[in-house]
């Protein structure tokens, strides 16, 4: 008489679990696991690039006049704001504040960026021109072979020729 059951014997389960666990292995190879991480941490930090571009953007928009500026005919300016050069994002406290005084960053704009993200943007700016340029330099391959990515570090002018190592390269990206 024979059992009507039919079932996986434990070897055939074993066999199954190998090469699923071997597919795996492959898989993150291919993936290249720190390139990712790359990716992800470029991505968080392109996202503030663009949400601070946008807030600088409406400021000016309100007050006709850019965040840095100390006063009406921006003859001074905050946080040493150099017009003619970089300027690192986590060194513009009072820039930063004005702009969330005026509601458009967040009260915890500076928490939730975190300094580490402020430390890797940079500022570009001219209140006389009314023009802002945001930038960061791309950790990843994929973000440093990104077409935008080839203004100067010290100037912001679009006339930097990018590496395709991410290590080698000085190349910014930039919002302008």
């Amino acid at each position: 008489m024979k059992n009507g059951k039919s079932a996986f014997t434990l070897v055939e389960l074993l066999i199954v679990i190998a090469l699923l666990g071997a597919l795996a292995v492959g898989l993150l190879a291919a993936l290249d696991p720190f390139e990712q991480l790359k990716k992800g941490t470029d991505t968080g930090v392109r996202n503030t690039v663009s949400e601070f571009h946008g807030a600088v953007i409406r400021y000016y928009a309100i007050k006709n006049q850019m965040p840095w500026c100390a006063d009406a005919d921006c003859s001074s300016v905050v946080d040493s704001f150099n017009e003619s050069g970089s300027n690192d994002l986590e060194d513009l406290t009072q820039t930063i504040t004005n702009i969330v005084n005026t509601g458009e960053l967040k009260k915890d704009f500076t928490a939730l960026a975190g300094s580490a993200t402020l430390a890797k943007i940079k500022v570009f700016g001219s209140n006389a021109g009314g023009s802002i340029q945001v930038c960061y330099k791309p950790t990843s391959k994929s973000f440093t072979n990104d077409p935008n990515t080839k203004f100067d570090p010290t100037t912001g002018e679009d006339n930097c020729t990018a590496n395709p190592d991410p290590a080698q390269n000085t190349c910014l990206w930039c919002v302008k």
